[in-house]
């Protein structure tokens, strides 16, 4: 038996999703780069060790939280190490792994970062939607989250 393809709701609903998806990364992406001179990746992994306990995460729990590989994201490491953000040491209780871990001025820079980005956010996505619709949106990605909690 064959699949039935899309239904035009169906169609439009996904198809928004990716579309919209596109287009928020490439805005987010041009704004960090242009506004803080790091990638949406490098952003990514500041905010998950900004709220780390002890700002420091392994890199291999780092790599399970994003998109990337375990060496793409030492790569990325690497690269916000260059520029002061972080730092990356030796996993003192097997040796084999690595930490990163925010450094004094990287958490400062972070922090006006941040601000800066959530107000880009709200202009270029959230300020779009009324209160119902973003609760609708919460709602939504909340089912998916539930139906696929080991993505």
């Amino acid at each position: 038996m064959t699949q039935q393809r899309f239904t035009p709701l169906e169609r439009a609903a996904w198809g928004g999703l990716l579309k919209t998806h596109t287009t928020l990364n490439k805005l987010l992406e041009a704004q960090l780069q242009s506004e803080f001179g790091i990638t949406h990746v490098e952003y990514e992994i500041l905010l998950r060790l900004n709220y780390a306990p002890g700002g420091k995460l392994r890199i291999q729990d780092l790599a399970e939280q994003s998109i990337l590989t375990r060496s793409g994201v030492s790569r990325a490491v690497d690269r916000l190490e260059k520029a002061g953000f972080t730092t990356k040491n030796v996993a003192e209780e097997d040796r084999r792994g690595a930490y990163a871990m925010l450094t004094p001025e990287g958490k400062a820079r972070f922090e006006k970062i941040l601000d800066q980005h959530v107000a880009f956010v709200r202009a270029a996505f959230l300020d779009l939607y009324s209160e119902e619709q973003l609760q609708l949106m919460a709602d939504c990605w909340a089912i998916m989250a539930a139906r696929h909690p080991e993505a």
